[in-house]
């Protein structure tokens, strides 16, 4: 009788809970939404507001001046603000407009410039939300005595509210998990993704529902900052003289030729490298002190164990010391491959190994764990040792 009581009294507490998974009406349940004035997050304010949630939109002023404010597509720039602000008013919500570009340029572009200057290729996007996003405007939605924050990412979030769990999205041409690694547990307990369960084109069709003027913008491709690409330029002008010339070295030790700057090279890049001839060469290592583009065969971008720093884990128990079973992403164009990941110890950093080699895997990059489709963290590449012998 005592088990049939509490099943029962458990029924009725999940019954009680709203579709956000708060125990309260829709109405008395304030919503945050980060609005960014695409059609993603402004098909999650519109749908909560017809649910009838009490709604509130907030847009971040990240990166609006320069070339950038002329610039669609750019998830910050002025067109984006104003958009996210029609939207708001057609919806019916209050809108707010937070100014955190001296913020987002000490924690996002700062940082990567600095990490091009190292020889890495970094990914502001993880940063921006690592920093700024679920950080910052976490701590504004809770100021608004907000119960949620709502975002237009295309990820699931199962669990609850003390313990959720991040997983990939439905539409797996869309998940952006591997950009949401570093969302720590306390954050994804707050978090709200709606749009997790649904197809680009079932969001489409929703805003042309709720008649958005937005409905048919084109979804943002590149780096808000970085204006059609030229992230060399942003570099540049953030860091004068960053980019020096030094040699191009085989790994043989040749000098093959000459470079104007490491920052216009990427691990792995094998057109425009600046020498020919012979069989296909690949940028293997960017060497900051010496000023060094170091080149060699692809044999050579062969990389089986890989060490990772910051990493966040969100996984229910500790990492075992004869490791864990775990699949990996090195970049979020590739597919997840079979790896061990250990936790290190004793002065070692975390590191994982591969089941079979990457190709081209770059310090500054993120690497990030799944189990199957649950996200369980990931971090910040530092180093990739390749077994490679000349």
């Amino acid at each position: 009788m005592y088990y049939l009581a509490e099943m029962n009294n458990i029924a009725n507490q999940t019954a009680k809970l709203n579709s956000l998974g708060i125990a309260k009406s829709p109405a008395d349940t304030r919503v945050v939404v980060a609005m960014s004035g695409g059609v993603d997050s402004s098909v999650v304010a519109a749908m909560l507001k017809e649910q009838g949630y009490d709604v509130v939109g907030i847009t971040l002023q990240l990166y609006d001046h320069g070339v950038a404010v002329q610039k669609k597509g750019a998830c910050c720039a002025g067109q984006d603000i104003h958009d996210a602000r029609r939207v708001s008013e057609a919806v019916g919500i209050p809108h707010y407009v937070l100014d955190y570009e001296s913020r987002f340029k000490d924690s996002v572009m700062e940082d990567f410039a600095d990490s091009y200057i190292r020889g890495e290729t970094p990914i502001p996007c993880v940063r921006c939300n690592q920093e700024v996003k679920f950080k910052d405007l976490l701590i504004t939605a809770k100021d608004l005595d907000a119960d949620v924050l709502a975002t237009g990412h295309y990820v699931q979030r199962h669990g609850t509210n003390d313990h959720g769990e991040m997983l990939k999205a439905v539409d797996q041409t869309k998940d952006q998990s591997y950009f949401l690694f570093a969302t720590t547990q306390e954050q994804l307990n707050f978090l709200r993704f709606p749009l997790g369960g649904m197809v680009k084109e079932e969001v489409r069709k929703l805003a042309e529902k709720y008649d958005l003027q937005v409905a048919n913008k084109p979804d943002s491709q590149d780096i808000c900052f970085v204006p059609d690409g030229g992230y060399a330029d942003v570099i540049e002008r953030l860091r004068p003289g960053a980019g020096e010339p030094g040699d191009i070295v085989h790994l043989d030790g040749r000098i093959l030729g000459a470079h104007k700057g490491i920052i216009y090279y990427t691990i792995g890049q094998r057109r425009g490298i600046g020498v020919g001839g012979g069989d296909p060469l690949y940028v293997i290592k960017l060497d900051p002190d010496k000023k060094q583009v170091i080149v060699g065969p692809k044999e050579a971008l062969e990389i089986s164990k890989v060490y990772i720093k910051e990493m966040n884990w969100l996984g229910c128990d500790d990492i075992p010391l004869e490791g864990l079973n775990i699949q990996v992403k090195v970049r979020s164009t590739r597919p997840a491959e079979e790896a061990t990941l250990y936790a290190g110890g004793d002065g070692e950093d975390p590191y994982f190994v591969l089941l079979k080699p990457e190709y081209g895997v770059s310090a500054g990059q993120a690497a990030v764990f799944y189990e199957r489709d649950k996200l369980l963290g990931g971090g910040w590449i530092t180093k990739a040792v390749s077994s490679y012998a000349a």
